[in-house]
């Protein structure tokens, strides 16, 4: 009868765990530690670029800043701080408003008209540096917006505050009666640029003399609405204002009237007595029109009359329809 041996016993050749090791084998099967980023293996692409830019950063000049992609403020992810204004009417404005320009990009063999001959001609008087780029490269650096060419990169545009801004063009006006009455236009949770944009220019076609936005569910004067205002943006201070409700207050105690815009208002357009006193004009979104307590506040709600078949205006057409009946009234 065989005798049954246990492995590793005599002089098996057997292969299997030996009697007596101790745990040393034990060691074989501890990790090596949790695996690197990738910018940390030194194989993989995500490491290459890193050290690529560590060897651009230390070839800048002291205090440079790093090139890359400039973007709207609605657009901006974490860290950016420029903006850019598109469009030659835009940036031409704002370089004659005095804006604090850093750069300007004018695309590679630009076709030069009179605009771009007087944008060069003020970027050199300002010092602003000016540099060529590709047309991809300023479709990269303007999100394919409509650029004609020219690109401005600015600081985040300046808010003044909404009851200091009131406050002072009140007592502006206060001082010297014989000028035009005070006209301001407040939006009332209006979230798109382009009507933003639009509305801003037309303040400054019919001499308004300033924007109050919510700080709240409204836009801002991003690189859209530079855009859209065709560099009326550079003109016509655009405030905001903590609680539009409370501005609006702050408007009437100073000596103004506020009249709202809405389709379903008391008082016709054509019939607004009140067009040639310090106005304060507050139009609301499409969607959900003026809010209650701003209804309430108002001193008259006023409608555009318009063909039955036509549901409702663009807010940037309504303030520019009525601006300029307002401005009409006043010149007369």
């Amino acid at each position: 009868m065989a005798t049954s041996r246990r492995p590793g016993a005599g002089n098996s050749k057997k292969k299997g765990p030996s009697v007596g090791t101790g745990g040393h084998g034990r060691r074989r099967l501890e990790g090596k530690g949790p695996t690197p980023k990738a910018e940390d293996r030194p194989y993989h692409k995500a490491y290459k670029m890193k050290k690529a830019a560590e060897r651009r950063n230390a070839a800048r000049p002291k205090g440079a800043a790093e090139r890359g992609p400039v973007r709207g403020h609605n657009r901006r992810g974490p860290g950016k701080t420029e903006d850019l204004v598109t469009g030659r009417n835009a940036v031409l404005e704002s370089l004659r408003a005095g804006v604090p320009a850093k750069t300007l990009y004018v695309a590679t063999r630009i076709e030069a008209d009179d605009r771009i001959r007087e944008i060069l001609k003020l970027c050199a008087e300002g010092q602003v540096p000016v540099l060529e780029a590709t047309k991809p490269e300023l479709d990269r650096l303007t999100e394919d917006a409509v650029h004609q060419g020219v690109a401005l990169q600015v600081p985040p545009y300046e808010y003044d505050d909404a009851e200091d801004l009131i406050g002072q063009v009140m007592a502006t006006w206060q001082k010297d009666k014989s000028q035009r009455a005070p006209l301001i236009v407040a939006l009332d949770g209006i979230t798109d640029p382009r009507n933003l944009g639009a509305i801003i220019r037309s303040v400054s076609a019919f001499a308004g003399d300033a924007v109050v936005l919510p700080e709240r569910r409204s836009t801002g004067v991003t690189a859209t609405a530079w855009k859209t205002s065709a560099g009326a943006a550079a003109r016509v201070p655009v405030a905001k204002a903590t609680n539009l409700n409370r501005a609006v207050e702050k408007a009437k105690a100073a000596g103004f009237f506020v009249v709202g815009l809405d389709g379903g208002g008391d008082v016709e357009l054509p019939q607004l007595d009140l067009a040639t006193e310090p106005l304060v004009v507050v139009v609301g979104s499409e969607g959900k029109g003026l809010s209650r307590l701003i209804t309430e506040n108002c001193d008259q709600i006023v409608s555009i009359p318009i063909d039955s078949a036509m549901e409702s205006l663009n807010a940037s057409m309504a303030v520019g329809i009525t601006l300029y009946e307002v401005a009409r009234r006043r010149a007369r």
